[in-house]
């Protein structure tokens, strides 16, 4: 079974956000960058099911030359080989996922797996936008993955503590949730033998009507503060109040 795990590089969860001198986006220049979570565990899915089934896993990643550092740790984690579709500055989600279906296709792989969503931007579109430029199925928000004779058996988080199973063909795509395995650490021997596996570098380029974007402005959220005087009985107050509550503050 060959897999494609695609992975995101984000900055570190406790890294210190400033936004940039000119308000367009947050300041680079010192931040540490790192795999974004849930790809953290689309790829440890992968690799089990590798380990479980056979195969080959390659991470794959859309990004600046910095981005080589995030496919080495998934190369030291035990990904095969790693494809760096090489792309400076932001592009919307058709765009991005159009530069990524390119590679996955001359790869024709049997499952691609990615993160539910990013932690940085949060949208959780890639992975279904993918996979309908592919034409293949896809599920998403998987706790778990099982190979079966017919295609694959998946786990579905649903509302309130409730779960799906889902019986799907070969090949499809999946984006995985966080939380349903343990993550691995890269070994000594990992780190050495990620040295010696293959990287390659494709460069990427925008498609059709999707492309680059421009931010205008990145800001940290204003606080407002505002007093609203309620009148009328006791009763008409306590019944705007509960109004308010739902409506406006959203806590009932």
């Amino acid at each position: 079974m060959k897999i494609i795990v695609a992975i995101k590089q984000v900055p570190e969860r406790d890294a210190q956000i400033a936004v940039a001198a000119d308000g367009r986006w947050i300041a680079e220049e010192d931040l540490a960058y790192t795999i974004n979570e849930p790809d953290a565990y689309a790829l440890e899915e992968a690799l089990q099911l590798k380990e479980k089934n056979g195969g080959e896993v390659v991470a794959l990643s859309v990004g600046p030359e910095r981005v080589g550092t995030t496919l080495r740790e998934a190369l030291a984690k035990g990904a095969d080989r790693a494809i760096h579709i090489e792309y400076e500055g932001a592009v919307d989600t058709l765009a991005l996922a159009r530069m990524m279906a390119e590679a996955v296709k001359a790869e024709a792989p049997d499952l691609i797996l990615t993160g539910l969503q990013s932690d940085d931007l949060g949208l959780g579109q890639t992975g279904v936008v993918l996979a309908e430029l592919l034409g293949i199925p896809h599920a998403t928000i998987i706790m778990q993955v099982e190979k079966t004779d017919a295609g694959l058996r998946v786990k579905r988080e649903l509302e309130d503590g409730w779960f799906q199973h889902v019986e799907m063909p070969l090949p499809a795509l999946l984006t995985i949730q966080s939380g349903g395995n343990k993550l691995r650490y890269a070994t000594l021997m990992g780190i050495k033998k990620a040295k010696s596996k293959e990287t390659r570098t494709v460069v990427g380029e925008t498609v059709g009507d999707a492309g680059p974007i421009e931010l205008m402005r990145v800001y940290l959220p204003e606080k407002q503060k505002k007093t609203e005087m309620l009148t009328g009985s006791a009763s008409e107050v306590a019944a705007q109040i509960v109004e308010k509550l739902k409506f406006e503050v959203r806590v009932l």
